[in-house]
This record gives structure tokens, sequence and C-alpha cells, in this order.
């Protein structure tokens, strides 16, 4: 999952923000940032076959169809989801994920750190071990042409159209060899439960998990706005979708981030340090 890599400084400073602030900071797209050439590069193989609102700890069981919010995971609650129920066709309108699909970002750190951000969308599935079969999403990030992480997420869609997340398989980099494959996780396998990335119907204030493996993935997020405008380097967008996005094993970690219709994301505002940003320099259907 595009997962938060922008360094945080403090939590706290997060709550004397309004979102107003926030929006306006949106609107601010460096006249500099240029679009990068989305070429690709060499990329290392992965093997893919083998709001504040905090949600409670729950031993209750979600089932996968459902748009509202009492029927998206939360916490670690189990999810009992039903296999025959999921397709590998991710037709949802605020994250489509065709084979081909490759947005390019360029994410800024709050120290001023530069990184080039490619997602793609393969045609290759990964059977997940809780019995869905699932897309697998590359995301590759670089920095001054090194390779910084290469991450295969993978993806499903239940009959409502949420979107789930069932894990990803990760390495970062140093010197051009893999040093860590931290934070790789499967639903399924040693207690790790899948989360929501996109609801079918988001609803202000929709709370839900987005990925649950105890102590290394508890990510949660809640939907504050659906009609919020960004702009960035491809293109300017009238309404999007806002979410807040949290990491509670990493308090200072707090995200705001947008997703415009027929698109998918299209930037990520660093909340908590408020400097750091990604933004989507191009996008290209499959």
């Amino acid at each position: 999952m595009m997962k938060p890599r922008l360094t945080q400084l403090s939590w706290e400073k997060e709550r004397t923000r309004t979102v107003g602030a926030v929006l306006a900071a949106a609107l601010l797209v460096g006249t500099g940032a240029a679009c990068t050439s989305d070429g690709s590069s060499s990329e290392p193989s992965v093997d893919t076959s083998s709001g504040p609102s905090s949600a409670p700890e729950s031993t209750g069981v979600v089932q996968a169809s459902g748009s509202g919010e009492g029927e998206l995971p939360q916490g670690g609650e189990k999810a009992n989801l039903d296999p025959a129920e999921f397709t590998i066709e991710i037709d949802n309108p605020y994250w489509p994920m065709t084979p081909g699909n490759r947005w390019v970002y360029e994410e800024i750190d709050t120290d001023g750190t530069v990184q080039k951000v490619v997602v793609t969308v393969t045609d290759k599935t990964k059977m997940i071990a809780n019995g869905i079969e699932a897309r697998v999403v590359r995301d590759v990030v670089s920095a001054e042409g090194e390779l910084v992480e290469v991450t295969d997420d993978w993806y499903a869609q239940d009959a409502t159209g949420n979107i789930w997340y069932l894990g990803e398989e990760t390495a970062e980099y140093e010197n051009g060899k893999p040093v860590s494959t931290s934070g790789s996780f499967e639903a399924g396998v040693d207690g790790a439960e899948a989360g929501i990335a996109m609801p079918a119907n988001p609803q202000d204030g929709m709370a839900y998990r987005q990925e649950y493996y105890k102590g290394e993935a508890e990510d949660r997020a809640e939907v504050l706005s659906l009609d919020e405008k960004a702009e960035v380097p491809f293109g300017y967008f009238k309404t999007t979708l806002m979410t807040k996005d949290l990491v509670p094993t990493e308090p200072k970690v707090s995200e705001h981030k947008f997703y415009a219709e027929g698109v998918g994301p299209v930037l990520t505002l660093d909340i908590a340090a408020g400097t750091g940003r990604e933004e989507l320099l191009s996008y290209r259907s499959g």
C-alpha cells in the first residue's frame, strides 16, 4: 500500500491545525515542480507467488459485503471474507486499478529530500493465504536514480465495491542491494487481517482500518470530506475525496490524502510536521 514515508515531527501540532489551513496548503504547489519522465527504470524482481477517531480494538467479525461504517473493519477484529465475493477487476472510481495504470509522484520530505515514486498496476495476481486472488500493484521509490524501496501491494474488490488491502511484500534498498523486508505481511498469515483501501460508498466521518498486523501494520483512516479542491503538477481538481490517515504504531505520523474520481490518489500532505508532501506528476491509464 502507498504507506506514509514523510518524516513527522510532532503529533500534538496536528491538533492545532484546522482543515482549512491544510486545504490552503494543498493549493500551494511549487511552481518549480516539473513533470518528470515516467519511463521505467530497472526494477528488481519481487516474488509474487508465494481523525482523529480511534476505532476500538474488537474481537468481532466483519463481513466482506456492505459499505456502511459499521460494516467496515476496525482495529484487530477478524474479517470473515468469502473469496467468491471478490474480484481482481478493481473499478472503484476513487482508485481504479486497471492493469497498466501508472502514477508518478514527487515526494518532498520535511527535510527537503526529494524522491520519485512510481506506482504501476501489473497484470500479475497473487493467491492470498485467506483464499482471495489479489491484483499486484508495484510501488517503486527512488532518489537521484538510486532505489530506495520496492513494494508489491495486493488488492481485491468485493461485490459491493470496497477495495480491500490484503498485504504487501516490500524491500528497502541501500547501494542497490535489499537490506530489509520489514513491514511485509499477508492477510491470513500470523494473525494478519485485511483492511480497506477505499470504501465503495465513502461518507463524511466514515472510519475504517486499512491494514492489521499487530505491532507492524495497524494503519487507520477516516473520511473527512467529499468535495475538497486540490492542485498538483498533473492538474487542478475541483472535487476530491479527503481522508485523514493515522498510524497507531507511529503516533507522530498523520496525513491528509486526496483522491480524484477516475484517477486515484493525487496528493498527500504531512499534517504533523506541516511541510512534507507527495503530489501527482503524471498519470497514465492502462
